[in-house]
C-alpha cells in the first residue's frame, strides 16, 4: 500500500468564490478547489452569503479531505473577508443570517451611535482606525441588532468573525483573533490597545469570545487546526518571509492599497480622511495601510481613450517601454476619485485627450498620472523603507512597473509572483503556530 502524501490545507473565502487550496510541505499548491455560492437574502430582503450551504460545503470537503486514499493532512487554517459575524446561539448554532457589509444601516441609528460617543467622531474615527464605513465597521453590527432587533440580539451567545467561525466548526473552540478584531469594525481602540469603551457600555464585549494571539486553535486527531485569518493580514505574510528588512507591499486591484507592516504609528483624523487606516497583526500590533481607487480609475481611463481613438480595448497591452511625462499635454485629472483616495478634496475631472495624437500617447500619460497619484497615498505610509513589493495585476504591467521605479530610485522596487498569496499567508501562519509548539515541548 502507498504511502499518503502528507499536506496542508486552506479554506479560502472571498465573497464570490470559495476555495480549498492544498499545499504540499515544500509550500506548492497541489490541488484547488473552487465553489461559487449565490447569495440569498437575509430577514430584512438584503442579499447575503448562504450560510448554511458554505457550512456544508467546507464540512462535507473536511470529511472528503480527513478519508482520503492518498493525502494525510497535517494542518488547515482559514482566511476570509472581515466586517462579517456569525451570530451563535447557546446550543452553538447559528442564529441569525451572515449579514452582508454592503447591507445600509439606518441613518438614525448611526447618528444615535456618534451622538452617544465620550468623544467628537472624527476623534472616534481615529482612535479606532475606522472611518465611518457603515456595516463594514462591524462592530456597528451588533449594536444595530441589540436596538433595532433585540429579540434577535438576545439569542445570541458568541459572535465570532467569519474566519473564526469556519475554525469553529472544525475544533467546537470560541476564539476572537486580532486580524479581524482590528480591521475597520469601531471596536478596536488603537491607542489604548483594548476594545473601546463604547464595546463595555453596551456590553458587546459580553458577546466575543476571547482574543487570541496564537495560530492554533486546538490540534483534532492529531490534525493542527488554525484560529484563521483575516484575508488582507493573511497576504501580507508571504512577504514577510522572503526579507528581514522593512519593505512596503503595492497590492493592486480595483483598489492599489499600499500596506506597511512596520509603520505603527497612530492615525489622526486627516490620515483617515485621505483614506489612510491601520490594522492588527496577529500579534496585535498595529500596522499602517492607504489605499486609493486607481484600478477603477484606470479603466475608466482606458474605455474613454479606447473610445476617442477607435481603438480596442486592449490596446495598451502590447506596450513594453514607458516614456518620460509628455509635459506639452493635458494635465492628468482623475475621473473617479472625488471624495477618497489622498486627495479627497479634489473634485472629478474630465481629462482632456484632445492634445495626444495617438491612443498609446494617452496611454503613456495615464499612466504617469496614475503613479503620481499613487506616491502621494504611498508618502502617508512610507517611512524610508528601501524594498517596495507590487503584486496583483498591475505587476505584470511594464509601464506601471518602470514608472513607480523612476519615482522611487532610493528604493527597488520587486514583483514576488505568489500564487494563491492569501492561502498562502495562512499557511505560513499555521506554521509558525507549530513551530511555537515545537518549541515549547523542547523546553519543558
Amino acid at each position: 500500500m502507498a504511502t499518503k502524501k502528507p499536506i496542508y490545507a486552506v479554506f479560502d473565502i472571498g465573497k464570490t468564490n470559495k476555495k480549498l487550496i492544498l499545499f504540499n510541505e515544500e509550500r506548492q499548491i497541489i490541488d484547488e478547489m473552487l465553489h461559487v455560492c449565490t447569495d440569498v437574502l437575509d430577514d430584512d430582503g438584503f442579499p447575503c452569503d448562504h450560510l448554511p450551504r458554505l457550512t456544508q460545503w467546507m464540512q462535507d470537503h473536511w470529511h472528503q479531505l480527513r478519508h482520503h486514499p492518498h493525502y494525510t493532512v497535517k494542518g488547515v487554517n482559514f482566511t476570509a473577508y472581515g466586517a462579517s459575524f456569525v451570530h451563535l446561539g447557546a446550543d452553538g448554532e447559528p442564529v441569525l443570517p451572515l449579514y452582508n457589509y454592503l447591507k445600509p444601516l439606518p441613518a438614525d441609528l448611526t447618528a444615535r451611535f456618534y451622538a452617544e460617543l465620550a468623544e467628537s467622531a472624527a476623534d472616534f474615527t481615529a482612535t479606532t482606525c475606522s472611518p465611518q464605513l457603515g456595516m463594514l465597521n462591524s462592530g456597528l453590527q451588533l449594536y444595530w441588532l441589540k436596538h433595532a432587533k433585540p429579540e434577535q440580539y438576545a439569542r445570541i451567545h458568541t459572535s465570532l468573525h467569519l474566519p473564526q467561525y469556519l475554525s469553529y466548526l472544525l475544533t467546537g473552540e470560541k476564539f476572537s483573533d486580532y486580524t479581524s478584531v482590528g480591521c475597520h469594525t469601531a471596536l478596536w481602540d488603537f491607542e489604548r490597545g483594548q476594545y473601546h469603551d463604547w464595546v463595555r457600555r453596551e456590553g458587546i464585549d459580553e458577546k466575543l469570545a476571547p482574543l487570541t494571539q496564537d495560530s492554533i486553535a486546538s490540534v483534532v486527531d492529531g490534525i493542527l487546526v488554525g484560529v484563521g485569518l483575516h484575508d488582507s493580514s493573511a497576504a501580507v505574510m508571504p512577504y514577510l518571509l522572503e526579507v528581514d528588512e522593512p519593505f512596503m507591499l503595492v497590492s493592486t486591484g480595483t483598489w492599489w492599497v499600499t500596506i506597511n507592516p512596520f509603520n505603527s504609528q497612530p492615525l489622526t483624523p486627516e490620515l483617515l480622511r485621505r483614506d489612510v487606516v491601520s490594522f492588527l497583526t496577529p500579534r496585535g500590533q498595529p500596522m499602517r495601510a492607504a489605499r486609493a481607487f486607481l484600478g477603477r480609475e484606470h479603466d475608466y481611463q482606458v474605455e474613454r481613450i479606447a473610445q476617442f481613438f477607435h481603438v480596442k480595448p486592449d490596446f495598451y497591452r502590447s506596450l513594453v517601454l514607458a516614456r518620460p511625462r509628455d509635459a506639452a499635454s493635458a494635465a492628468f485629472r482623475p475621473g473617479c476619485l472625488a471624495g477618497g483616495g489622498p486627495t479627497p478634496d479634489e473634485p472629478a475631472g474630465d481629462w482632456d485627450l484632445s492634445g495626444f495624437c495617438t491612443a498609446h500617447d494617452a496611454y503613456q500619460h495615464l499612466i504617469h498620472g496614475l503613479v503620481d497619484i499613487l506616491l502621494a497615498s504611498m508618502k502617508l505610509v512610507w517611512q524610508g523603507e528601501k524594498i517596495i513589493y507590487v503584486d496583483g495585476g498591475f505587476a505584470r504591467n511594464p509601464l506601471f512597473m518602470q514608472t513607480l521605479s523612476w519615482n522611487f530610485p532610493q528604493a527597488e522596487v520587486r514583483t514576488l509572483e505568489v500564487p494563491q498569496a492569501t492561502a498562502l499567508g495562512a499557511l505560513v501562519h499555521l506554521e509558525q503556530g507549530e513551530a511555537w509548539k515545537k518549541t515549547q515541548l523542547l523546553f519543558n
